[in-house]
């Protein structure tokens, strides 16, 4: 089985069509594993006669939780695109956290801040490598922005835990977001 092609169309069907699929979330977008189970082997007949085992070894890769699996139910942990809100607890965050994004994209942000756009919140790495990571799948060059979460959590900024890697936040204002040159430096923008 392919793990990695699983819970891409994992991730397809919990955070992004489940109706393609034939399932339905509830409010905190959990559903009845049989009919997630069902739904891939219907629109994904290539992977072949999945089953909750191989469900539980995607849950057990090394790297982001993306899933929690409970009690013959499913659900994806971040990301949805659809109406589902998942409530999580807010945490205070580490001192600084990670955005990584195409360099079009930062100009926005550094006037803008960051915004949740088609997801329930806003996606922040732990670390430099993670976001530049996330950052590659926008761009070939990405830009990093450094994020200076426990100042925005004092002024008032919602910050949740997303996975071992991952943070999730609601908007975060400019003010608060410094982007970093290649040189290691870093230049704050913001407001012009």
């Amino acid at each position: 089985m392919n793990l990695k092609a699983l819970s891409k169309k994992m991730s397809r069907a919990l955070r992004h069509q489940p109706d393609w699929y034939g399932i339905e979330l509830d409010e905190s977008g959990w559903t009845v594993t049989a009919d997630l189970l069902a739904g891939l082997r219907k629109r994904h007949p290539w992977l072949g006669e999945v089953t909750e085992a191989d469900l539980q070894a995607v849950l057990a890769c090394p790297g982001k939780k993306r899933f929690v699996m409970r009690d013959g139910r499913i659900r994806a942990l971040y990301g949805h695109s659809i109406p589902v809100k998942i409530y999580k607890e807010k945490r205070e965050p580490p001192e600084i956290l990670w955005h990584g994004t195409s360099p079009g994209a930062a100009a926005q942000i550094l006037r803008e801040g960051l915004k949740p756009m088609r997801r329930q919140y806003v996606h922040l790495s732990l670390d430099v490598a993670t976001a530049r990571q996330v950052g590659r799948r926008k761009a070939a060059k990405p830009v990093l922005l450094r994020v200076r979460a426990r100042q925005a959590f004092a002024a008032g900024v919602g910050f949740y835990d997303g996975n071992d890697t991952t943070w999730l936040a609601d908007a975060i204002l400019p003010e608060f977001i410094e982007t970093i040159l290649d040189d290691g430096s870093s230049l704050k923008l913001g407001k012009d």
